[in-house]
Parts: C-alpha cells; structure tokens; sequence
C-alpha cells in the first residue's frame, strides 16, 4: 500500500508537470472512456520511475477516473446543489475503500451518519464521522459544520470485526455489547473532563494537591493560567490524557476523537501558553501518529504543517539543538523519543508525498535515533532487581545514556523528591466522600506491610493513597518514620470510618447519591488514565517505530536499488 501511494504521488507530479489533462482528449474520448494514448503516457513514466508499465497504466487510469467523477460532481454541485463527500472506510474493509456519497448540505450530521451506515453497511450507533479533522456533530446541519463539497469524511468503527462474524448471532451480539461499552466510556469521558474542568474554573486549584490539573514549562515551574483560559485548558490536557490512554492500548478509533478534542480545546489558548510547553506539540505527534496506524493518513490534509508546528514547539521549549533542555535537566536523551517520532512521521509522510530524496532523509535520522536510544534489555532487567518499574528503567536508562549505575542513582534521586511531596502521587478526587468509596485495599498487601513493620491501620491508609502499589507506600511510610504525612489529602481516620446516614437521610437521598456515584465513576475513570509518572509522554519500548522505520526504509531502498540497475 505504501508503495502504491508513493508511485500514485510521482505520477501526479509527473502529470502536473507536463500539464497532462487526463479528463481530455486524447487521453479521454467523448464517452468519457480510456483514450490510446493513455499506453504511451503508462510507457514514458515506467521508463522514468523505473518500474513495471503494466502498474504504472493502472494506477494512471485511477487517477483518470477519479478526475472525472470529480469533474462530473462539480458540474453536478453548481446546477443540483447536490455536493459529493468522499468517504474513507476502515482499513479491515479492503475493497474499494474510498467511495464517494451524494448528499445536500442542509442535512443534520445525525442524517450523514445514517446515510453512510444504510450505504456502506455499518450500523448506525456504532460508527463516528470525522471531518476537516472533527468529530461530526449529530444535532448540526453539515453546513452549520463547515462540510463543502468534496471533503472528505473518515469513518470510524467502535467495533472491529471480520466480515464472516456477521453470519454468527452470538458473536454478532458480543461485538454490539462491545461497542455500546466503548460508547458509553466515550461519554463517561465527557462527563468526566467537564466535571474537573468546572471544578478548576470554579475554585483556586492548589497544583501541589490536584497535580492533574497542573502544567508546567521545562523549567518544571507551574505557569499560572488565566480564568478565562482554564476549563479550556483542563479539557485539552484531560482529552490528551484520555487519547493517549487509548493509543496505548492501541484502540486508535476511540483515541482519535480525544486527540481532536483535545486539538480544539488547545486552540482556545492563547499562543504564548502553547509556545512554552510540550504539550500542544506531542499532541501534534499523536495526532498524525494516530492517523498513520489507522492507515488514513492521506485524510490528513496538514500532517505537513501539524508535524512543522510540532518541530517549531519543541525548538522554542528545549532550544536549538536542545541546548535549553540540557541546561535543565542535565541531558536530553529522553525527550529524543518525541524526535524519533517526528522524524519517522515526516520520513513517512515524504515518501507517501513521492519525495523520496527527503523521505530518506528523515528516516535516516530515525534510525540513527533508535541505535541511540535502543536499551539493552538486560540493562532493564538489572534495575528491575533493585525494585525499580521497567517504566523507571527505561527512562532513566535513557536520561543516562545506557549506564546502569547512573540509571539507578538518577531514579533514586527522582524518588527522593516524590517522598519529600507525597501529594504528587496523589490523583485522586479531592472529595472525602470520593475518598471513602475507594476499593478497600486486599488483605496480601495490609499483611505484607504489617510484616515490614508497619501499623496495620496506616497501611491500609497508606495503600489506599496509593491505589495498592505496596513498594509506594512501604517506600512512602519508610521515609516518614513509619506514618503517612499530614499534607496528604487521605488521613487513616478518613480512609477508614466512611460517614455514617441514617436510613431516612438515604432515602431521601436516594437519587442524589446515584447522581454522585454516577459523577464519582466518571472522575474516576478519567484518573485512571493520568499516568503517575510525570514523564510517561516520553516513554516507549520502541518496538512499532523499529518496524517501521525497517519498513520505509526497505522501500526507500528498493527504490534506490531499481534505478542503479536500470
């Protein structure tokens, strides 16, 4: 596929080139079908592009068509009104996967969507439409949205699924469970972000307390944000969060809604703001990564200017050649992660675009990255025997350029600072009622603490701080003489005494609580997703980008190895 994109864009150059008109004669007879000519033109870019002429003839025969039909919808727009959306499938549906749909712009977004399942077979509840790069809205007329003739749509599936699985019922009926849980876990999001959002445009946030809601510049000093720009800003981070949670776990159909969300969201902001920190240009990265895995990168009109505005960020945050960054932190051999990356996506982008020369480039410069940051697993394993999270290890492998030792020391020291501002670990809703409503923590893990010494009550206070990770809290009540710190939000007398109701007040507030349970869900599963690492964003094995680097670079070289033989 990616080899048919890059001869489909070499053609299109050539053709722009030698201003080859193929809707015209002699390349087009009044029938509008395939001229002769078209045989002599497949045979002068075979000869140029070096490879066979029977491909190069079809894909310019494609490329023909789609001039017409498009020349045919315009003529069709201006006298009907009747515009013509080119829709994008999902990769699984690997038969004419672009396909155009006729439709009148007054129509609601509800009305798309309908069409495009009762057209391409979907059903209706299960499928989200994106367009110029949002998520359709169902209750606004395409107009009202911006669609125009000849955009294009992307469809995206809440369920995945093999054609030969609608023949069986019962799996059938698990796929539709599977999809309305994904629906209602996007909603749940919603309700979620928009909760702590009104909560930090309400209320003085203390970031030293809810350090979900806090940014920060490289310098790792908090940047105050205006009232005005706060619930926007606590929404972009929150959809970022929620996005990247999903790509992680590879589910990029729910991820990329969030990731647009967030794009929008970020865009209230004022450009200063998105200037001094990472964020606004890792969520560019996402973006385009996320359209990349969804093999829909083509519907991405600005992956160009998203991945430019991407390298600009990070110029002004860490400086030239990163100067600034060393400066802060002493290296810069974490973040080089977000650089492979962008250098990947720019090397894949080239090549799609029919620049080869420039796609080699790049890619070269991915490669050149990943033999710096690849990590020893056996360097991984032996800071795993000192306790230390593979998630640790990587990083601070990475931080010191494969040294162990100093890995260790760099971990140690980090964990130093966390034990010293415990509340940094916390991540939880700051309502103590919330608190009460905390998973009790297993019996295993109150007794392994209880072995190591400590109070049985503080334990249990301790590991419902830290949502069970026994190491936090051993290492946590270790450094504080065995008690949890009084800045904590979560006291042991809180965590365990959940406040008493009598039977009248529960009924009557029967309704109440279900709001607020329903409420306290919603924060929760957004909480979830906040990493606890405050360097998660620059983490990662590498394993996809190793693969596809070999990939494009194959291609590249291919290339290269076809023009030196003929």
């Amino acid at each position: 596929m990616a080899q048919k994109k890059y001869l489909q864009a070499k053609l299109t150059q050539f053709l722009r080139e030698d201003r080859i008109q193929l809707w015209k004669p002699p390349y087009t007879d009044e029938n509008k079908k395939v001229g002769l000519a078209l045989k002599d033109l497949a045979k002068k870019y075979s000869d140029k592009l070096e490879c066979c002429e029977n491909e190069v003839e079809k894909i310019i025969e494609e490329i023909r068509c789609k001039a017409i039909e498009r020349g045919t919808g315009n003529e069709n727009y201006r006298t009907t009104g009747i515009a013509t959306i080119e829709v994008f499938l999902p990769p699984r549906l690997k038969k004419d996967r672009k396909n155009l749909l006729e439709t009148r712009l007054h129509i609601t977004g509800r009305e798309l969507r309908s069409k495009i399942a009762e057209t391409f077979g979907f059903q209706e509840n299960y499928i989200k439409i994106v367009i110029n790069k949002k998520q359709l809205q169902l209750g606004k007329t395409l107009e009202e949205q911006g669609v125009a003739h000849n955009v294009k749509a992307m469809v995206l599936e809440l369920k995945q699924s093999e054609e030969d699985v609608r023949k069986n019922f019962q799996l059938e009926e698990e796929e539709q469970n599977e999809a309305e849980l994904k629906e209602k876990q996007i909603q749940r999001t919603k309700r979620g972000l928009e909760i702590l959002a009104k909560r930090a445009a309400e209320t003085v946030v203390d970031p030293d307390m809810t350090p979900y809601l806090d940014i920060a510049n490289q310098t790792g000093r908090s940047i105050r944000i205006p009232p005005s720009e706060r619930k926007a800003l606590m929404l972009a981070m929150g959809y970022h969060e929620k996005g990247r949670a999903f790509l992680k776990r590879k589910e990029y159909g729910i991820a990329l809604p969030c990731l647009l969300d967030a794009d929008t969201y970020f865009c209230e902001c004022c450009r200063e703001l998105l200037d001094t920190v990472d964020n606004y240009a890792v969520l560019q990265l996402d973006i385009v990564w996320c359209y990349f895995c969804l093999e829909q990168l083509e519907c991405l009109d600005d992956a160009e200017k998203k991945l430019n505005l991407a390298q600009k960020c990070f110029k002004n945050c860490y400086g030239e050649n990163h100067q600034r960054l060393v400066h802060i932190k002493g290296n810069c051999g974490k973040e080089k992660v977000l650089f492979l990356r962008l250098y990947l996506l720019q090397g894949i982008r080239n090549y799609h675009s029919g620049n080869d020369v420039e796609a080699c480039e790049y890619l070269n410069k991915a490669r050149q990255l990943f033999k710096e940051l690849y990590i020893d697993p056996s360097k991984v394993d032996n800071l795993l025997q000192l306790g230390f999270t593979a998630q640790e290890a990587r990083l601070g492998l990475r931080a010191c350029d494969g040294n162990v030792d100093h890995a260790a020391t760099h971990i140690t020291n980090r964990r130093e600072i966390l034990f010293s501002n415990p509340q940094m670990w916390w991540l939880n809703d700051s309502n103590p009622e919330t608190d009460n409503r905390q998973e009790s923590p297993s019996q295993e893990n109150i007794d392994q603490l209880v072995y190591m010494g400590f109070d049985a009550l503080v334990a249990e206070a301790a590991l419902r701080v830290f949502r069970g990770n026994v190491q936090l809290a051993a290492q946590t009540l270790a450094h504080n003489g065995g008690s949890l710190p009084l800045e904590l939000p979560l006291s042991p007398e809180a965590s365990l005494s959940p406040p008493a109701t009598s039977p009248s007040d529960s009924a009557g507030t029967s309704s109440a609580s279900a709001d607020e349970d329903m409420e306290t869900e919603a924060v929760n599963e957004i909480l979830e997703d906040i990493p606890e690492h405050e360097e998660d964003y620059l983490d990662s094995t590498l394993e996809d980008e190793e693969i596809i680097i070999a990939e494009y670079l194959s291609y590249v070289e291919n290339r290269k190895s076809a023009t030196k033989k003929n």
